[in-house]
């Protein structure tokens, strides 16, 4: 029993913290906090906007948010502490704010449609397609009428996720699997050992970055046009290179590819052979007798109609099957959880009832604190209400074949999505926010109407739930590393809240094809 005692409390990350006083709230959330989150934000944005204009697959980025916070305070904290100027040492709860704040905006990039729904809106996209193009179904994207959008619908997946936070991180003590990595990284950084690991990564995170950026410098040289240069050399041969087989020496797809999973890699690679290697050649062979022989390649009628429409039927099967799989697992979740015997824990005092196991020393203490700073309900509810009728009166004037009961009927079931993507996030750390906003598309546009501008309700309720939905799942993400870090719930939601009314990110590109 001794021995088991002594290897809890060596095992214990709250213990090793224990002589650091917590600090209120107020005190997490702090001016260089919110610099370095703006700094950090913008070049985040920057690689997520180009992630998503190109590859479409975005990496978690919470662990490297986490590592650069750590890295520029605490250079700036050290530097003030030399001089004799540092009056807040540099704690864990402040860094997890940081990470909170940088994943915040680049998260909007993502959801905010720059990439998707908001460019699927634009003439030149609508050019392509000859089947409801018309005015009523098309708009082209301006910075003034984009950041009232994204303004109004990115605060409602807050709102909507702040009462179950109890639930999702407390009683259903779901991973969150980024959420936790991120937690156990700031926590090891906040130790002296943890120190010297930063700094290791941070060293070696700097090579790497002044080897890529030095590398894409030197591949301007040889640029001279679209297809000139590094991006476009024939490295498989010409008539590999004629069918889009080639490397383009891209140092940002190799980082992706070293992050993602490789089971995702192997099959981006199958899909690029079947498609690209086989199929589109034998299709293209059919020029004349599946489709006409006097229409470019770019067009829908022709050999880009099958490319886009078997990606999408692809991908559409894939989502609903993935959507199927991961709502019947929430569902059976939610069963077990209820039908289950499990420690009930006080709300108050965070201790677990006397006739129920107890808990860890790290699990009371950090009940103690998630569940001290309460964000009210109601609260929560006013919120939700006051941002849904404002949406309501705004949004029309913005979209006007967007009636208002399309809306208050997205509202209406979005809490229910967005606790459905929230616990599948927390299960899968998989987050289904476009499965989500393509239902939008279905279910909206088939009730407007392809004659009653049914191809622009749809891509704007696209937007819609996708903003409520992806924000709701990264906030109940960071409220998970933030139980781990001691970080206050209050300071996560603000800090969220803050990050959001920042600009999206950089001036919106032109749309391409």
């Amino acid at each position: 029993s001794k021995r088991a005692t002594e290897t809890t409390e060596h095992d214990s990350v709250e213990r090793i913290f224990e002589s650091k006083k917590v600090p209120v709230w107020q005190n997490q959330l702090t001016l260089r906090a919110f610099v370095v989150s703006f700094i950090l934000g913008i070049l985040f944005t920057f690689i997520v906007m180009k992630l998503n204009l190109t590859t479409g697959i975005i990496p978690s980025l919470n662990v490297s948010a986490g590592l650069l916070g750590f890295f520029f305070v605490k250079t700036w904290t050290k530097f003030l502490g030399k001089s004799g100027l540092l009056k807040q040492p540099f704690t864990r709860q402040e860094n997890t704010v940081i990470q909170t704040c940088v994943v915040a905006t680049s998260g909007i990039a993502f959801s905010g449609g720059f990439g998707n729904y908001l460019f699927g809106m634009s003439e030149v996209i609508a050019k392509q397609s000859k089947e409801s193009n018309t005015v009523q179904n098309t708009k082209d994207p301006s910075l003034g009428w984009m950041i009232v959008f994204l303004f109004v619908v990115s605060f409602l997946g807050l709102f909507c996720v702040v009462p179950l936070r109890k639930i999702m991180i407390v009683d259903f003590k779901l991973i969150y699997p980024s959420g936790t990595a991120t937690a156990h990284l700031i926590n090891s950084f906040h130790t002296p050992q943890g120190a010297k690991l930063a700094k290791k990564q941070v060293r070696t995170l700097g090579k790497f970055f002044s080897f890529s950026f030095l590398w894409g410098f030197f591949q301007w040289f040889f640029t001279g046009g679209d297809d000139c240069g590094f991006a476009s050399f024939p490295t498989l041969g010409l008539e590999a290179y004629k069918n889009k087989f080639y490397f383009d020496f891209s140092a940002t797809y190799v980082g992706v590819g070293m992050i993602c999973p490789y089971l995702i890699n192997v099959s981006l690679l199958v899909g690029a052979i079947l498609s690209w290697g086989i199929m589109w050649p034998l299709i293209n062979e059919k020029k004349g007798d599946w489709y006409p022989a006097d229409i470019p390649s770019s067009s829908l009628h022709g050999l880009q109609g099958y490319r886009v429409f078997i990606g999408i039927a692809m991908i559409l099967g894939d989502g609903l099957y993935n959507f199927i799989k991961v709502l019947g697992h929430t569902l059976f979740g939610l069963y077990h959880q209820f039908t289950q015997d499990r420690p009930k824990v006080d709300t108050i005092t965070g201790n677990s009832s006397p006739d129920l196991p107890s808990l860890s020393y790290d699990d009371e203490k950090r009940i103690r604190i998630f569940l001290k700073d309460q964000i009210p309900t109601w609260i929560a509810i006013i919120g939700y209400l006051t941002i849904a009728i404002a949406s309501m009166v705004t949004l029309p004037h913005i979209f006007h074949q967007l009636k208002w009961y399309y809306i208050a009927a997205i509202y209406f079931f979005a809490p229910a999505l967005a606790f459905c993507n929230a616990y599948g996030c927390g299960l899968t750390d998989w987050s289904l926010a476009s499965t989500y906003g393509k239902l939008a598309i279905f279910v909206i546009g088939a009730w407007a109407g392809g004659a009653n501008g049914g191809v622009l309700t749809g891509l704007a309720a696209c937007g819609v739930m996708m903003n409520i939905v992806s924000t709701a799942s990264d906030l109940t993400q960071d409220f998970k590393t933030g139980y781990m870090t001691l970080a206050s719930p209050r300071s996560m939601f603000v800090s969220q809240l803050l990050m959001i009314l920042e600009p999206p990110g950089p001036s919106t590109p032109h749309p391409t094809p």
